[in-house]
């Protein structure tokens, strides 16, 4: 059975315009996965929620992009499927709608998981089309596709405070706009895409090298990446669920000027992340996944006790160092397993949201518990994981085992 191969698109150059427009529907989806994260605080108050309960939407929300997002990449690497990466938006405008609409916990829950499908079709597929038209700058193209969507999601704290907070929870579903324009762009992407397959044997897989790492190896440096994820993202899911309830219960500011030191911190950290990639590429991909997680260690450690002024203070250089964590490790896990760039961008990003959505619950349940407080001490120790970046294979191990023999 004749299966799909993707044209190189190494010696055209950078095909800037897909990568922009990728980049662009990324920008807009995070933009909408940010603004559930936002209106937290409204519908707390709206349905009298507990922290548990906050923590369970994105549960329900992150935990459908986890199970979901390695079975898309697994099943594009032998079948790329273009157009999935318009249908993706589609699924995230019906959410919103529902979101907006919600009268109950359960429906709220329901617009969260379709959010989430749309977020487990779109990032995959993305993500490659995103390495396809990187003329072979695999950093630097994962990185301008990640600034998309952490731009995006720094922006949805600014849409909850100006727009949604002050207009309720139904204004929600005015950003369904926002999602067909995602539509129109990724078809113009999707379009590119599917002209640069041809019906040739390979399923889109780069040839298996010849040299490659010893599976122990492999395998080693994938447990030690997914620790080195757990840290990252559970701090930063301590941030983007709970941090505006922290602000509030701690300083006593109201819901519109947390949602602004959120921005802050996001815009750190949309800031950070064309830093991972492209450094990445020059001096290797291992020496920034340990600074990206080992060097926020002294400002989250600083964070839970600072006045106010400097919480917000240290937020920027936490935002600003995590960012760049995350196209560094992925371009790295890609490294390891050449040819599986669905599978280990479905992965990861899996991993990502599955690991962001236990956390939210996990902590939430804790601040019920204990304290909103006491949670930001506990999570200010996870950037010391980062130390197990020292096992990881070095540059030179990794370009041996990329190239054929």
């Amino acid at each position: 059975m004749a299966t799909t191969h993707i044209t190189p698109a190494r010696a055209e150059g950078a095909a800037h315009a897909v990568l922009f427009a990728v980049a662009a529907g990324h920008l807009i989806n995070d933009t909408l996965q940010a603004l559930l994260l936002s209106i937290y605080p409204l519908l707390r108050d709206l349905h009298a929620l507990s922290f548990a309960q906050v923590g369970f939407i994105t549960l329900a929300f992150q935990a459908i992009a986890s199970v979901l997002q390695p079975v898309v990449g697994f099943y594009t690497d032998k079948r790329p499927v273009p157009f999935s990466l318009p249908f993706a938006p589609a699924l995230t405008l019906v959410g919103l709608v529902v979101l907006g609409l919600a009268g109950s916990y359960a429906t709220i829950l329901l617009g969260a998981m379709l959010i989430g499908l749309g977020s487990s079709v779109f990032h995959p597929e993305a993500s490659r089309l995103a390495r396809l038209s990187s003329g072979g700058r695999y950093g630097y193209a994962q990185s301008l596709f990640q600034l998309g969507g952490n731009f995006g999601t720094s922006i949805g704290p600014l849409l909850a405070a100006f727009f949604v907070i002050p207009h309720g929870q139904g204004s929600v579903a005015w950003f369904a706009a926002l999602a067909l324009l995602s539509v129109a762009i990724l078809s113009y992407a999707a379009n590119w895409y599917a002209h640069h397959l041809s019906p040739k044997a390979g399923g889109g897989r780069a040839p298996a090298p010849a040299k490659a790492l010893p599976r122990r190896v492999i395998v080693t440096s994938l447990v030690i990446l997914l620790c080195l994820m757990f840290s990252k993202f559970v701090y930063t899911s301590s941030l983007s669920s709970f941090y505006t309830f922290y602000l509030i219960d701690r300083f006593g500011l109201s819901p519109e000027e947390a949602q602004v030191d959120l921005f802050v911190y996001l815009a750190a950290f949309a800031a950070g992340t064309m830093l991972g990639g492209p450094i990445g590429d020059r001096i290797g991909r291992k020496a920034v996944i340990w600074f990206s997680v080992l060097g926020a260690l002294p400002f989250t450690l600083l964070l839970p006790y600072a006045n106010h002024f400097w919480a917000v203070v240290l937020s920027i250089p936490i935002g600003f160092i995590l960012a760049s964590a995350f196209s560094a490790m992925l371009v790295y896990a890609q490294e390891l397993l050449p040819g599986r760039v669905g599978l280990i961008s479905g992965l990861f990003f899996g991993v990502a949201f599955g690991i962001g959505a236990a956390g939210a619950a996990g902590l939430g349940i804790l601040a019920d518990l204990t304290s909103i407080g006491f949670v930001f001490q506990l999570c200010s120790f996870l950037p010391a994981i980062g130390l197990l970046a020292m096992f990881l294979p070095g540059t030179e191990e990794l370009k041996r085992a990329h190239s054929p023999g």
